[in-house]
This record gives structure tokens, sequence and C-alpha cells, in this order.
């Protein structure tokens, strides 16, 4: 406790870091005080059945993604999520396309260029997701609109505001990203899942007091603690795995020679990260978007199941689709043959492997091994707030056993950790842990 009070005290002595959290904290404020401006013309008192929507189902996803502005059909109603979608599509096309391609190797001033079109990509997706947010709106609280105001004439310029608040929420993020700590369209959607815990925990608390069989104290003692190795597991996967025993790396990665000098091949055990369920997540999304929106009790079962995040047919595609993603994400990032080709330029080798394509074979069989266990893994934490449900786990708090929920927190906490870390190595302080530096998302080589 002594520590962590005078490593606040050394944070608050430098000035720049001082400054960046100070704006940061002012522009995260912004956010969520945007999140309760309710659209022009809307009754907040007459949403209750927006909101009640919201409490389960994949509705309760995006509202969680967006900070509880769904609900309160807020200018911010669309979040980030946009715009994360339109940088999925974007470093996609990055892999696939040539034109992109090109793009991406020229440097900075590719990256400004990609930057340019997502932007504009993300318009693209906010014209499509406003008009359909609106018809929603209509069906499930259709009479929120104040007396006198014709729908149409609201639509129009609605569907600007919502296109408006999603761009205004991308412009705070960079300046967080420039000016405070962190990044910040990361830290966006962070504090946007993070600002539903404490009601999540209360009602959580309550539920398993309140009720006779739900297990009272000794129930919600397992399930924090369950709770505690899903987020450790999660850390893990984030950080990747810092050290692997010699006898292990030799099995699993092989090492190479250059020079005469013996060192293992780089390859990381999560070269996917969060990534496949990301992507897993976008997909499954889609189903929500045609029927949703329309009368979904009039859908088959099937459809019903794929629109209730902790149905079994929805846990079980979502986990192939991770596994799926998780093999197609490090196809597209690690190239073996560049490997073997790049290894071969530097006159290395892999003892027993010849040069050029049995080395390249060789680094693909080793790849195949590592990213399978690690697909599994993944996909184990994406369907934790289900399994957390046949723990009777009320559905807001289960949210936060796993999925891409938990792994953003962990993630963005580490990042942010880390810069103020190097803000204060930088001006000969102690860091914020005295075991070592903290390690960030991108992973770290095995070794």
């Amino acid at each position: 406790m002594k520590k962590f009070i005078e490593t606040l005290k050394n944070i608050w002595k430098i000035e720049d870091l001082r400054q960046r959290i100070l704006i940061t904290f002012l522009f995260v404020a912004i956010y969520r005080f945007g999140s309760f401006v309710v659209l022009p013309g809307i009754n907040p008192s007459m949403l209750d059945k927006l909101q009640s929507q919201t409490q389960g189902g994949l509705m309760s996803l995006l509202d969680m993604f967006s900070g509880g502005a769904f609900s309160n059909a807020s200018i911010f109603a669309l979040g980030i999520m946009p715009y994360i979608s339109a940088s999925i599509v974007m470093q996609l096309l990055a892999v696939a396309v040539p034109y992109f391609q090109k793009m991406q190797r020229e440097g900075e001033s590719g990256r400004k260029k990609i930057m340019t079109y997502t932007r504009y990509l993300t318009v693209g997706i906010l014209l499509f997701q406003a008009p359909s947010y609106l018809i929603n709106l209509k069906m499930q609280a259709g009479q929120a609109l104040a007396s006198g105001i014709n729908w149409t004439i609201f639509s129009i310029p609605a569907c600007f505001i919502l296109a408006a608040g999603s761009m205004f929420i991308l412009w705070l993020g960079e300046r967080i990203t420039d000016k405070g700590i962190g990044n910040g369209i990361s830290l966006i959607i962070m504090i946007g899942i993070i600002a539903r815990l404490p009601q999540a925990f209360i009602q959580e608390v309550g539920s398993r007091f309140t009720a006779i069989t739900s297990g009272g104290l000794v129930m919600f003692l397992v399930e924090i603690i369950i709770l505690y190795a899903v987020v450790c597991a999660s850390i893990i996967l984030v950080q990747g795995v810092r050290k692997i025993p010699v006898q292990y790396a030799k099995r699993l990665v092989g090492n190479s020679q250059v020079g005469g000098a013996r060192q293992y091949i780089p390859l990381k055990l999560f070269a996917a990260n969060v990534m496949p369920i990301i992507f897993a997540q976008a997909l499954m999304f889609i189903p929500l978007a045609f029927v949703q929106y329309a009368a979904p009790e009039n859908a088959s079962w099937f459809v019903r199941s794929l629109l209730n995040h902790h149905s079994w047919t929805y846990n079980i595609i979502f986990a192939v689709l991770i596994i799926l993603f998780t093999y197609f994400y490090t196809a597209i990032t690690l190239n073996p043959t560049q490997m073997a080709e790049d290894m071969k330029r530097n006159n290395g080798f892999i003892p027993g492997i010849k040069p050029g394509k049995p080395t390249a074979d060789y680094i693909d069989t080793i790849m195949s091994r590592i990213t399978f266990p690690g697909s599994l893994f993944i996909a184990f934490i994406a369907v934790m707030p289900a399994l957390a449900g046949l723990l009777n786990v009320q559905d807001a708090f289960s949210q936060f056993f796993g999925g891409t929920s938990l792994l953003i927190l962990v993630g963005v906490v580490i990042d942010t950790l880390q810069q103020i870390e190097s803000h204060l190595l930088m001006k000969h302080y102690d860091g914020l842990l005295s075991s070592g530096r903290i390690h960030g998302r991108g992973g770290v080589a095995a070794y």
C-alpha cells in the first residue's frame, strides 16, 4: 500500500503525465455525459420497452459496448462499433487486395490513407445502421416521440445526429490517443463496458442473497473465484506467454542458427490475440440485423437460438468460428514462406531441415501445433459467459466472465499501465510493478 501511494505521488510529480491523465478523464467524462443526452424529440420516460429489450440476448451486448447509450436513445447510441467494423474490413483488405497491400507498405503516408478510407467506410456503415436503429426505436418506443412531431421528419435529422455522434466519439478517441494516456478508441470501449459493472455486481449480490435456491454466500464466493481464474487466464492470453522452458521450446518451436549462434524461431503462441473473437462476434451479429428489427417471435427455432447468446447453438457456432478465424488470422499475419526466405537470406537455417520449402513446411507445422491449443483456449474464454449462466449468474454480470468484453478490459488496462510505467521509468522513478515490466497486448515471442 505504501509503494502504491508513493507511485501515485510520483505520477503527480511528472507534469506531462499528470496533464495527460487529467485530459483523459475530461474526455471520458464528456463521452459519459453524451451517453445520457437523448435524441431531440424523444421523451426519455417512454423508453421502458426499449430498455427491457436490451436486458438480454444480443441486444444486451450492443448496449454494453455503447455504455448504455443504445437503450437511452442517446446521440451516442451507435457507439464506436461502426468504426471497429470498418477497421476490420480495412485490415482484411490490406491482406487480400494488392492496392491496399502496397498502401500499407508506404509507411506513415500509407497509414494515413488507410485511416482516411476507414473513416469514409465508417460513415457508410453509419448511414446504414442509423435508419436501422430508428426503425427498431419506432417499433419498441413509437410513443416516445413528442406530440406534434412527424416520425418521417424526425428520422432524417436523427440519422445525421446519430452518425455525427459516432464520429464525435471517434474524434474523442483520437484526441485521447494524442493528448491523453492509453489507446483512445480502446479506452472508450472499456469505459462503456465497465460503466455497467457496478449495477451488474449489485444485482448479482442481491439475487444470491434474496433467492432461496441461489446458494447464498457459498455460491457467490465460488463464482468470484471462477471470475478471478478467468481474469488470470485472460491476462495470459492478452500478454502472451513470456517464456517457455527450453525443453518445450525446442520441441514446439524449433531453433535456428545464424552465424554459428543458436536462436529460437520467434513464433508467438497467441499470434491472433483477440481478433478471432471480434471477427466471430461480428458474424454472429448478422442474424440480429435482419431479424431483431422485424419480428423475432415469428422466426424459426434456429434463428431465435442465434439471437440468444446463452444458447448451446449460438455458443457452439461461436466457438467453431473462433477456431477457424484463429487459423485464418494466423495464416494471414504469419507467412512461413516469407520467414523461410528471410532466414535463408540472412544465412540462417534450422538444424536438420533443408533451407527453402522444407523450412517453410516445418515452420507451418509448428505454427499449426501452436495455433490449435491457442484457438481452443480463446474459444473457451469466449463462451465462459454462457457457462457462467449455468451457475445462475445474472445475465448482466455473466458478461464479465469472459468473451470480448473481459479481454478488452484486461487488454486496455495492461496497455494503459504500460504507458504510465514508461513515463515513470523515463523520469527515473520506480515502475508500477516491482517484479518487472508490464508486457503489452502485442504478445511476446516464444524463446
